[in-house]
């Protein structure tokens, strides 16, 4: 989209007698925001994927040998973000803890949200690693990983886990829907397995098992 500015009149201003730099520059920040606009947009449907465009593509090889322990990566995959966290001690002995587990609406993932090979207390191939997808099941928004407890950040008595800043639904270092929040399912997992020791294959399944992610209830 384009703007044509035509400033008739004596050099320096309009007929209403606002300057012409002035003039310009109203115009120049009302382009740079429908230029803005323009490329945000995309970016932002792009974090909606439809199920045919999930249903479809390549897999992805990711090298998790440079995650550290309790941190996280994303990557893009078929139009989605992909949260992959490298869980650390503490964070995988704390996915059992009764205390937690009795906060969450579906500890056992009985709702298919996941492979059946993901279908176990860490929800992934390996309790070490975690892959999500990083859409919240509420509204499509994209949670926050704070991964150590703490007592007032985000809420108050903080155990670990994403928050989605949009509506304060919370999960686990699981993906694990907490209750009492909007979102009604568990974090979406996509197919994955270990091609390697270090080398994660994103959109294959183990041999012998068959997945597709547009299978599960919602992403």
């Amino acid at each position: 989209m384009s703007v044509i500015l035509t400033a008739p009149g004596r050099f320096g201003a309009n007929p209403d007698g606002v300057p012409r730099r002035d003039l310009l520059g109203l115009v120049t920040l009302a382009g740079a925001a429908i230029a803005a606009g323009a490329v945000a947009w995309p970016f932002i449907d792009s974090m909606n994927p439809a199920r045919d465009t999930l249903a479809a593509g390549e897999a992805l090889d990711v090298d998790t040998g440079r995650i550290e322990p309790d941190q996280q990566i994303v990557v893009m995959w078929r139009g989605a973000p992909i949260f992959i966290m490298r869980r650390g001690a503490q964070a995988i002995e704390a996915l059992r803890d009764p205390a937690l587990t009795a906060r969450l609406k579906d500890p056992d993932s009985s709702v298919l949200q996941q492979p059946p090979y993901a279908a176990n207390w860490h929800r992934s191939v390996a309790p070490e690693y975690l892959v999500l997808v990083g859409i919240c099941t509420h509204l499509g928004c994209l949670p926050t990983l704070y991964a150590k407890p703490d007592a007032a950040e985000p809420v108050a008595n903080w155990p670990g886990g994403y928050f989605c800043h949009c509506h304060g639904s919370r999960y686990d270092l699981a993906g694990r829907v907490h209750t009492g929040v909007p979102a009604p399912y568990n974090l979406p997992v996509p197919p994955h397995r270990f091609v390697s020791a270090t080398m994660l294959r994103i959109g294959e399944n183990p041999e012998g098992s068959v997945f597709e992610l547009n299978s599960v209830v919602q992403i």
